[in-house]
């Protein structure tokens, strides 16, 4: 039988060629023929088909999350073992290249970074995913952004161990720049890109946030709208809109505690916050520094902003603790070379990364602040970089 005709076997063939616990089925099995799969190997007692089946439905975790056929069927138990077995291996540091739309409002104070790409490289198709070896402190490619995405604008974040990036602006032969609608999808553990259903409306320069199993696409230019995407639909919809006037184009979003926060814009010390359960945004109390911060990002029950200050030298950070509602010092912390950063999250450390270094703050309740040691930054890379955190399977 050829590798063509065998991949074509159905599903009771395959379970028919169970035999031993030991029997390889990694290429036959399919999203549509997994769960048939699974209950012959459970009757059957094939311990090592039954793992191989969670296997597959671990790698393509969203396909199985998007079917009632295969997901509804499972149990609780089985259902957590996927997501759990998806989410185990290396968790690695990520940047991708990307290149940012100039502030049009500008300011003096504006801290965001504004790294063009290199010149003629605007819509090149090399743009790279690039991954901290955590052993060798080496970076390493591992992929390539599609062409299609485009190079300014998107916003960019990570949901079950998947890359997304939505939105963004590309420029058109007559000259003009159209904001996009497209949502790709990276799966770090087959190395596929994918497309999922397209924004409600096109954004550019919206900011992406995960938070409790949705995806949540705030803001863009000249849009207050807020949308939030469900993946075992693979639906978009409609949440309440930022406040009016809250905002101009840039902010910055986050999630903590169940709870989405958004600051930035054109009122820099303004800070809001979504409940999902009711639906609705209320002001948070307002943070003293009124400087655009470089970026902002939570940890545990705090949110953690930062601020570039060159004049000083310096990088002034705030918190701001979600249980009590009440913003935390001030502390600012002298750096040799402050160039605006974008912030991730890893661990007991967040890392503030840009095309120069890459700088590690700790977070805690005995220390808090930047560490001595000074990451690089991937060499050569292009443009501005947006870091993240991927979930790599051992062998990779």
């Amino acid at each position: 039988m050829q590798a063509g005709e065998e991949a074509q076997m159905s599903a009771g063939d395959l379970c028919s060629h169970l035999g031993s616990a030991a029997a390889d089925m990694t290429q036959q099995i399919s999203a549509e023929n997994c769960y048939e799969i699974l209950t012959k190997a459970k009757r059957e007692g094939a311990e090592g088909v039954k793992q191989q089946v969670y296997r597959y439905m671990s790698n393509h975790y969203l396909q199985v999350l998007r079917s009632p056929a295969v997901y509804g069927r499972l149990t609780a138990g089985e259902r957590e073992h996927i997501l759990a077995r998806r989410m185990e291996g290396r968790k690695v540091l990520a940047v991708a290249e990307t290149s940012e739309v100039c502030d049009r409002g500008g300011s003096r104070d504006n801290s965001r970074p504004q790294s063009p790409l290199l010149p003629g490289t605007e819509d090149s198709n090399h743009r790279r995913v690039f991954c901290l070896d955590p052993e060798t402190l080496q970076w390493e490619v591992l992929t390539n952004l599609p062409e299609e995405i485009p190079a300014k604008g998107s916003g960019m974040c990570t949901l079950y161990n998947y890359l997304f990036v939505a939105g963004g602006i590309r420029a058109h032969g007559d000259g003009r720049s159209k904001a996009s609608d497209r949502v790709s999808c990276y799966n770090p553990l087959t190395g596929q890109w994918s497309q999922i259903r397209p924004l409600s409306q096109p954004r550019c320069q919206l900011r992406l946030v995960s938070m409790d199993g949705y995806l949540y696409a705030v803001g863009g230019e000249c849009l207050f709208t807020v949308e939030r995407y469900d993946p075992r639909t693979d639906r978009w919809s409609p949440v309440a809109p930022l406040p009016k006037g809250s905002f101009a184009v840039a902010h910055e979003a986050t999630s903590c505690g169940g709870e989405l926060f958004v600051s930035g814009g054109s009122l820099f010390y303004r800070l809001l916050r979504y409940d999902p359960r009711r639906d609705e945004w209320e002001e948070c109390p307002f943070n003293e520094s009124r400087r655009r911060s470089t970026d902002m990002v939570a940890h545990r029950s705090l949110v953690y902003r930062f601020d570039v200050d060159r004049e000083r030298a310096g990088v002034s950070v705030y918190k701001y603790n979600t249980v009590v509602k009440v913003w935390l010092g001030g502390a600012s912390f002298p750096l040799d070379n402050p160039l605006p950063f974008r912030c991730t999250v890893l661990g007991e450390r967040i890392y503030c990364v840009n095309r120069s270094q890459t700088l590690q703050f700790e977070v805690g309740e005995d220390r808090e602040g930047f560490i001595p040691e000074v990451l690089p930054s991937p060499a050569e890379a292009r443009g501005a970089l947006v870091p993240f955190v991927l979930t790599l399977s051992r062998d990779k």
